[in-house]
């Protein structure tokens, strides 16, 4: 579980999430800044073009292998580069992050990581959810201001995909231990066994000792002056040298003190023993730093079994040893129980992983659990499909009635689409012109436009539902616009033709699609006994498998219309029957899985152990 309370150092100011891992330890994650994120978003669209480019590449050369001519192959190939295109800009940080862990490349050089709130692996559902949402967070433009203002203003630095997925982008990099800093700075060979210090008067120190030169010599020499002369009499009265050295003279032999395990001045109970675990454990805290830094950089199986096994062991082991120091601590802003923190967060999270997706469970997800969610969302769907097909009743009876108001909300193009459509009923040439060799052209083009927007409206829940509802209606306006004016004109069948074949499907996937973004509107509205991120992150997880099966129909439907509807010379008949088998399709399809439970439901956060492999199995881990 996420602990709600977020804290920020006050030596530097980072932001900070708690965690409780199944084991029942707070870990301390720190968020990742703006800065670090918009560098490794830098990193990424460097990436993304330079596959463009490379794209870009193979179709001209493909263009060229072929010349001037207009060829299957070339038309072919020309359409699934466009696809390939269409796929980096929306997929590629979707499919790094399922692959890597949450990490893309700009990501991974910037120790950055993607993770559920709870520290789990990100996984395939929560990475789309929030790369698609990337479609309101990128706004206006591709200035990301609706993204960075949403991470700034909240306290986990997420932005509005995060919110909607239940997910946080953390710091994964492991910081220095604060005991091999201080030992690497020591004078002396041996160290006392006595801390003279409170604790309080030894933090005092330990700032100014940290920030002493960076602060202006005016400035440091007033707060020198001030902290001597509350600790004076813990300093040696020698009038030669300057105060400030005498300070961190006492600053070095008090840290010695701690590293051996002395307790501060006045502690007492718990608190005696925080000094005492740091000096018995620092030695195998160092050493399972080496082996976490091994691991994120080749992958906990590179190991091996035995290691495996004592990865799992010292975790447990550290685990431990943070509980115990956190008490010592008194949940004061210790430097040992941040560093701990941060080494047992980095462990946990190569534990806790996800393991590989299999096809089985992939099919799973596409034949079972996305039906079944969209039989549970019928509600939302339903609203969908209201807003969509009302207005296009009551704008095709409005310009049937009165045609001269169609020049308000049509555009002139398809007015003129249709001046020239009772020309081509007479001739049968069909709706649109049918250069059959640029057909895949056609539907892969058709695709992408069709599958941008349904994601749009899904993203567009966030704006409590008001984005989706607006872009129903609108495209409801035009679409009863556009029969309205087919049959003010006595051609309405030639419309029909082009639509019959793949209508049922694209119909049905807006409404699919607008429903997914009702949940993301429901989670804000009417969260009922739930925080509302919770409701976000749990209707998000829902949402995204609309967004699945409205993305699957839209690749058949958008198919279809480049391939079968535009051909001029296939009766009514023929293409209407085209429609009756995708609406008995879709039928059979949404009522899949009915009354089964797919092994690929996620299980409930808190609950799992993810991806460690029969090595960690056998080593029984947490």
């Amino acid at each position: 579980m996420t602990v709600p309370a977020s804290a920020r150092r006050e030596d530097d100011f980072t932001q900070r999430v708690e965690v409780e891992t199944p084991e029942l330890v707070v870990l301390s994650y720190t968020i990742a800044g703006i800065g670090s994120r918009v560098y490794a978003g830098f990193i990424d669209l460097v990436v993304c073009f330079a596959l463009l480019l490379g794209i870009f590449l193979a179709g001209a050369m493909l263009e060229s292998s072929f010349g001037s001519l207009v060829s299957t192959a070339s038309i072919w190939g020309e359409a699934l580069l466009g696809l390939a295109a269409f796929a980096i800009f929306w997929g590629y940080f979707v499919i790094a992050e399922s692959l890597f862990d949450g990490q893309t490349i700009g990501k991974r050089q910037l120790g950055l990581r993607v993770v559920r709130d709870g520290g789990y692996s990100i996984g395939f559902a929560a990475s789309a959810t929030r790369n698609i949402m990337r479609a309101i967070d990128m706004q206006p433009g591709i200035f990301y201001l609706f993204g960075i203002t949403a991470a700034v203003l909240s306290r986990t630095g997420k932005r509005l995909g995060d919110m909607v997925a239940g997910t946080v982008v953390i710091q994964e990099k492991l910081v220095e231990s604060p005991v091999a800093r201080a030992r690497a700075g020591s004078r002396q060979p041996s160290a006392p066994a006595i801390a003279v210090l409170s604790e309080e008067d030894f933090r005092l120190v330990e700032r100014w000792y940290a920030r002493r030169m960076e602060l202006e010599p005016e400035k440091r020499a007033e707060l020198t002056r001030q902290i001597v002369a509350r600790l004076r009499r813990h300093l040696p009265d020698d009038g030669e040298r300057p105060d400030s050295a005498k300070l961190a003279d006492l600053y070095e032999t008090e840290r010695r003190a701690r590293d051996a395990g002395a307790s501060g001045r006045n502690e007492t109970g718990a608190a005696r023993e925080r000094y005492a675990i740091v000096a018995t454990n620092s030695p195998r805290w160092l050493s399972f730093a080496s082996t976490v830094a091994e691991a994120q950089r080749n992958g906990l199986r590179s190991l091996g079994e035995r290691r495996v096994r004592n990865f799992v062991a010292e975790y447990r082991s550290l685990s431990s040893d943070l509980a115990r120091l956190r008490t010592a601590a008194r949940d004061t802003e210790a430097s040992e129980v941040f560093y701990l923190s941060r080494l047992v967060g980095a462990a946990h999270n190569l534990l806790y992983r996800g393991r590989g997706t299999t096809l089985t469970e992939v099919a799973n997800y596409v034949m079972r659990d996305i039906p079944r969610e969209i039989r549970r969302s019928a509600g939302p769907i339903l609203l969908a499909a209201v807003l969509l097909f009302l207005p296009a009743i009551v704008a095709a009876v409005a310009v049937i009635q009165k045609p001269a108001v169609a020049s308000i909300f049509i555009p002139a193009g398809m007015l003129d689409r249709a001046e020239a459509g009772v020309k081509r009923a007479a001739d049968g040439t069909g709706y649109i012109e049918d250069p059959q060799v640029f057909r895949p052209v056609m539907a892969s083009g058709i695709i992408r436009n069709n599958i941008q927007v349904t994601f749009v409206a899904f993203a567009a829940g966030i704006t409590a539902g008001i984005g989706t509802a607006l872009a129903l209606v609108l495209n409801g306006v035009s679409l009863g616009g556009v029969v309205g004016l087919y049959q003010s004109k006595g051609i309405l069948p030639l419309l029909l033709a082009f639509v019959a074949p793949h209508g049922v499907l694209e119909l049905s996937a807006i409404c699919i699609a607008g429903g997914g973004g009702f949940l993301i509107a429901a989670a804000l509205l009417i969260p009922g006994r739930r925080t509302r991120r919770r409701a976000l992150a749990e209707n998000g997880r829902r949402a995204i498998a609309l967004i699945g099966g409205s993305t699957l129909l839209l690749i058949v439907a958008g198919t279809l219309e480049g391939l079968v509807s535009p051909i001029p010379y296939w009766p009514i008949q023929w293409k209407l029957s085209v429609s009756a088998v995708t609406a008995l399709a879709l039928y059979a399809y949404l009522r899949g899985g009915a009354g089964r439970t797919s092994a690929s439901a996620a299980p409930p956060a808190g609950k799992e152990l993810l991806g460690l492999g029969d090595a960690v199995r056998a080593g029984r881990a947490p």
